[in-house]
C-alpha cells in the first residue's frame, strides 16, 4: 500500500498551538475505500487493539503500513525524534459516544500520537460535531487554534507533552480512526494493550449478555 509519504515530507510541521502536522489524503481513495470494506463491524465505543480484530486484506495492509519502519522514519525525520526501537501501540476505534472527546493530554507513556481518519464526510462534520480540535490549554473546547474533520485517511501526528491539549464537541455515532503511538518503553506498551484487551472483553460480554 503507497500512503503519502511525499506530502507528509513536504508538509511543514505547524507550531500553534503545539508541534504538529496535518497531511489530508493520506491514504489514496481507491485503498481508502478497500481498507473501510475490510474492517470488522464494531458496535461498542472504545479503542480496540488491532490484534483484538478480524481484519480483511486491505485493512491489514494499512495497519501494517502504519507500524511500518517508512512512516517511523518519516516521523522520526519530521519531528527531529530518536524514534528506533521505541515500542508501539496501534488501536481502532469504529464508534464514539457521550462520554468521548473530553479534553485531554495524553498520558506521558506515549511519546508520539498519530490518528489516521477514516470515516466518510457527512453533516455532522460540517457542523463541527466529533471534530478534533488542537487546544490552546484545558477549560474551553471553544478555545483551538485547529480542527480536523475525521475523514478522508487524513494523517494528524504530534509528540505530547503536558501542554498538548486536544478534543472534540459530543458525537454519538460511527467515527473511525487508527490510533499510533510511539510508546516511551516496551513496558508502557504491555501495559496499554492489556487495559485495551480487558476493556474490550468487558464490551463483548455485555454485549452477549
Amino acid at each position: 500500500m503507497q500512503l503519502a509519504y511525499d506530502a507528509l515530507r513536504e508538509t511543514p510541521v505547524a507550531e500553534d498551538p503545539y508541534r504538529h502536522v496535518i497531511v489530508r489524503g493520506f491514504v489514496p481513495p481507491d485503498d481508502l475505500a478497500a481498507a473501510m470494506r475490510d474492517l470488522p463491524p464494531v458496535g461498542r465505543r472504545g479503542s480496540f487493539p488491532i490484534g483484538s480484530l478480524r481484519l480483511g486484506p486491505a485493512a491489514r495492509a494499512l495497519m501494517d503500513e502504519l507500524e511500518g519502519p517508512r512512516l517511523r522514519d518519516a516521523i522520526a525525520s519530521k519531528f527531529g525524534l530518536d524514534l528506533g526501537g521505541a515500542a508501539t501501540m496501534l488501536t481502532l476505534r469504529g464508534r464514539t459516544g457521550e462520554r468521548d472527546g473530553r479534553i485531554h493530554c495524553d498520558s506521558a507513556a506515549k511519546r508520539v500520537t498519530v490518528l489516521l481518519y477514516l470515516s466518510r464526510p457527512q453533516t455532522e462534520w460540517e457542523g463541527q460535531e466529533g471534530c478534533l480540535r488542537l487546544l490552546r490549554g484545558p477549560d474551553d473546547i471553544e478555545d483551538y487554534v485547529v480542527e480536523v474533520p475525521p475523514v478522508n485517511g487524513t494523517l494528524l501526528v504530534f509528540p505530547n507533552g503536558p501542554t498538548t491539549w486536544h478534543g472534540h464537541k459530543r458525537f454519538i455515532g460511527e467515527r473511525w480512526v487508527a490510533q499510533l503511538n510511539y510508546m516511551a518503553s516496551d513496558a508502557a506498551a504491555r501495559s496499554e494493550l492489556r487495559r485495551h484487551r480487558f476493556s474490550a472483553l468487558v464490551k463483548r460480554l455485555t454485549a452477549a449478555a
